[in-house]
């Protein structure tokens, strides 16, 4: 008996002492999750491989550059923080070891104070290489000179001295930026030929364009801030692409024919500098041509060949032509079905379809040495994964070498050994970084980081899956219970929504997407839940195309699927769901509010958009054609005319100077609200533009958590 008593006793007091270690776990604050977000960020070293070393890569410390064996682990120092502080008398007040690039195993080019310093390992010595004194810089590929922007204005710096290629002074015509609202894969307005003895620029004429007249309150009184606002249906931008011969100092324009508003997307060098290629995108976005132009004169000299759609393309990739070869390239498309990799010559014709299946390629990681395997990072587990996959050029065949269910990114390929460096992670996995050969094989393991929520009361990301409102399509959830979850007890939920195109919320990586003050909510006794309805990315061509013309249709009936699957749970409180999204997200948050009134019983909905007419024309147009072409699409998908549908409590948050979503969205909606009689709430960040960023956000999040708490604990 006194045994018996002494392990019921015992067992009592590992029990207390479980309770007490969840006890003393600590509170995930919505402060935490945004101010110090890096600091709960999984352990990450920075590594890249090092040129020509056969299996060597470089690991930055804290320190020190080392050089470690990729497959021994054994490793040296390169340089330190205080040589390379030592290495140039203008480098000694770097506080901590800059990001670098290595040129080849002896030295790297970095950046510093508007300079790019070239470092000799050997010598320890760095020399600056070229200088810049302005905004959106762009090097050449030895970074000797590097263009860059000055107002409106660009210039180039070559041999330290700077040239001034456009001399506008005309405001609403800027060279060298990026272009159509960096739609279409633009994300910069230069591009060096390769061996940089000329730079192609875009010369963007906004002249025609409405000025939006936002307001900046900084200042007594307030002023104007105006911006080049397109929207759907109206004028655009008119862009022309100009080259600037180095040697010559002189710029021509490129003979792209046709209509002024067309798009100039997919900017490439052939690798001899002789030509440019340009994929001229039609205002419509459902016929591209991919012209060749002579780089010298700007002359047209042929077609290699067109795609067209009839809803629209998407074509966000340049060529990318075979290592040493000048006539074969690869071209990125999804023109059957998913988009992969095809390989084409110069002459427009199409050799080989080199990756294949209903998955996307997401990245395109290099060719072998032999230019026989091409390596891609693409997806699979619908959608939720990304692996490394090898497709055979001659064989066409393909096989994914990754093995982990989960998301493989910052893959880094070293032809020299046919080794990998990249980091992984899944639900239960915060970051593990590796080497792996050819075949997957893991073959050293650089960092296996530790759960940094380990001290917090937070709780498991559940990925799951329901059946969209077509009845066949799959669609992936994901879920995050109180962390004291009680599978008898009811919980309020809060479902947040996206919904659009061009976005993925949910992959199987470390907590899932979600963000870091969902586990605040649920910390309180909140369920939240996501959808990726159809309409959003990463799917295939037949999942994003099927809200075209008709936004906010599809994509509400999937969201209801959501719905009622979350009602079919025992533990949901159905009469206390609130629903709450940003941006093409606040366009649904609003659209459930009034088209399902009475689904949710409150909803914030964060710089929506309320009518695809105010809309700009790049991303508008693309998914909803023009309000000419298409009214019964735009009657339909308006909110401006829904406003007596709304039954219940909504709160609108819009940024005063948001340039992407512009506030008349909420103002209009505000507008219809009182004359129909119907109350709603609103509340501006005067700062901030279309996000709310920075330790604000703490504000923000406290703000909509506090009004869902409002309406669902009382």
């Amino acid at each position: 008996m006194k045994r018996i008593a002494y392990s019921t006793s015992f067992f009592v007091m590992l029990l207390l002492m479980v309770f007490s270690a969840n006890a003393q776990k600590k509170e995930l604050s919505i402060k935490d999750g945004i101010v110090g977000y890096w600091s709960l960020y999984p352990e990450y070293k920075s590594v890249q491989w090092l040129p020509n070393s056969k299996g060597y890569y470089v690991e930055s410390t804290k320190d020190a550059f080392l050089k470690v064996n990729a497959k021994k682990g054994t490793s040296t120092s390169l340089i330190s923080l205080e040589e390379l502080k030592k290495s140039n008398s203008e480098l000694e007040k770097l506080s901590r070891l800059p990001r670098v690039e290595f040129i080849d195993g002896s030295s790297f080019v970095f950046q510093f104070n508007n300079k790019v310093y070239h470092t000799d390992l050997n010598s320890k010595t760095s020399q600056v290489t070229t200088t810049f004194d302005g905004a959106n810089v762009d090097f050449t590929k030895d970074f000797k000179n590097s263009a860059y922007t000055k107002e409106n204005n660009l210039f180039i710096s070559v041999d330290g001295k700077e040239i001034q290629i456009s001399h506008e002074t005309n405001k609403a015509i800027e060279f060298g930026k990026t272009v159509h609202r960096n739609e279409f894969g633009i994300h910069k307005g230069t591009y060096w030929s390769p061996k940089g003895t000329a730079l192609a620029y875009y010369r963007n004429d906004q002249t025609m364009v409405t000025d939006y007249p936002l307001v900046d309150i900084s200042s007594i009184p307030a002023k104007e801030a105006p911006v080049k606002y397109p929207m759907a249906g109206q004028k655009s931008e008119e862009v022309t692409l100009h080259i600037y011969n180095v040697a010559a100092q002189k710029s021509i324009q490129v003979n792209t024919e046709g209509p002024k508003e067309q798009y100039l997307t997919n900017i490439a060098w052939s690798p001899d500098e002789k030509f440019v290629f340009i994929g001229i995108l039609n205002r419509d976005q459902n016929h591209l041509v991919l012209n060749q132009y002579d780089a010298s004169t700007g002359a047209f000299v042929k077609t290699l060949f067109e795609e067209k759609d009839d809803k629209y393309l998407s074509l966000t990739h340049p060529m990318e032509f075979l290592p040493n070869s000048t006539t074969e390239f690869i071209w990125r498309t999804e023109k059957n079905g998913f988009e992969h990799v095809y390989l084409y010559n110069t002459d427009g014709k199409e050799l080989a379809q080199i990756t294949k299946g209903d998955w996307v390629v997401m990245d395109v990681i290099g060719f072998d040495r032999k230019n026989q395997n091409l390596y891609v990072l693409g997806t699979d587990n619908n959608g939720l994964d990304r692996q490394v996959y090898k497709a055979n050029i001659k064989s066409k065949t393909v096989k994914k070498i990754t093995s982990l269910s989960g998301v493989y990114s910052g893959v880094q390929y070293d032809v020299t050994t046919n080794l990998f460096l990249a980091s992984f992670s899944n639900t239960t996995t915060p970051n593990k970084q590796f080497v792996f050969d050819g075949n997957g094989k893991v073959i050293k393991t650089i960092v296996d980081a530790e759960n940094p929520l380990a001290d917090f009361n937070v709780s498991p990301v559940e990925l799951g899956t329901i059946t969209a409102a077509d009845g066949k399509t799959i669609l992936n959830t994901r879920m995050l219970k109180p962390s004291n979850f009680d599978k008898n007890k009811k919980y309020p939920v809060i479902v947040y929504v996206y919904g659009g195109p061009g976005v993925q919320l949910i992959t199987n990586r470390w907590n899932a997407g979600a963000s870091y003050w969902m586990q605040t909510a649920a910390q309180n006794g909140y369920i939240i839940y996501t959808v990726e309805s159809r309409g959003s990315e990463n799917r295939g061509k037949e999942f994003e195309q099927v809200t075209h013309l008709h936004l906010g249709e599809e994509e509400i009936a999937d969201q209801i699927k959501g719905v009622e699957y979350l009602k079919s749970l025992p533990y949901v409180d159905q009469d206390k769901m609130a629903i709450h999204g940003w941006s093409y997200g606040g366009f649904m948050t609003t659209s459930l509010m009034t088209k399902t009134a009475g689904t949710f019983k409150v909803g914030v909905a964060g710089g929506p958009v309320m009518d695809w007419k105010m809309y700009e024309v790049m991303y508008g147009e693309r998914y909803m054609s023009t309000p000419q072409k298409n009214p019964g699409g735009y009657e339909k998908a308006s909110l401006l005319n829904k406003t007596d549908l709304l039954k219940d409590k909504l709160l609108i948050i819009h940024g005063l100077i948001d340039d992407v979503v512009v506030p008349q969205h909420s103002f209009r909606f505000l507008q219809e609200c009182v004359s129909n009689e119907v109350q709603v709430d609103f509340f501006t960040y005067p700062g901030h533009p279309h996000n709310v960023r920075g330790k604000d956000r703490v504000h923000l999040m406290n703000k909509v958590l506090m009004y869902i708490d409002a309406e669902l604990m009382n």
